[in-house]
């Protein structure tokens, strides 16, 4: 079982940081006419590194450093699954304080969810690979 958690582990952390990456868009998205929301998002690459960082350190936190003691210690908003929810700074303000910018919303909102359909494929050619395997 330790193999086939090695073998699709990281692929589970992806698919899972992609779904909750896609609710914070689709929140965007709902909330495009909402005076003063604020969109957010997620680093994805850096959402997967630390997930996979944190995993391989079997067990162990993952701590934050600081390089500058001008910097906060640590993050205190909210996050998603470890990783801070970032506030996306709007190419072009609007009068009521939303910072939704509809087109790349969507833009992220596609690539996100192709990316999760990618993810879907890599796993299920993985499965048939291994059936394969095991039926010869």
């Amino acid at each position: 079982m330790q193999k086939l958690d090695s073998i699709f582990g990281f692929q589970q952390q992806a698919l899972a940081l992609r779904a909750q990456r896609q609710q914070l868009l689709a929140s965007n998205i709902a909330n495009a006419d909402t005076p003063n929301y604020k969109a957010r998002d997620i680093d994805f690459t850096k959402a997967l590194k630390q997930a996979a960082a944190a995993s391989s350190a079997a067990g162990e936190p993952v701590m934050l450093t600081r390089s500058d003691p001008a910097h906060l210690a640590g993050a205190t908003g909210e996050t998603v699954d470890g990783v801070p929810v970032q506030y996306r700074v709007p190419t072009q303000p609007s009068v009521d304080g939303n910072t939704v910018e509809m087109d790349y919303e969507r833009a992220q909102f596609a690539d996100n969810a192709l990316h999760y359909e990618a993810d879907l494929t890599a796993v299920n050619a993985q499965i048939h690979s291994m059936l394969a395997a095991i039926q010869d």
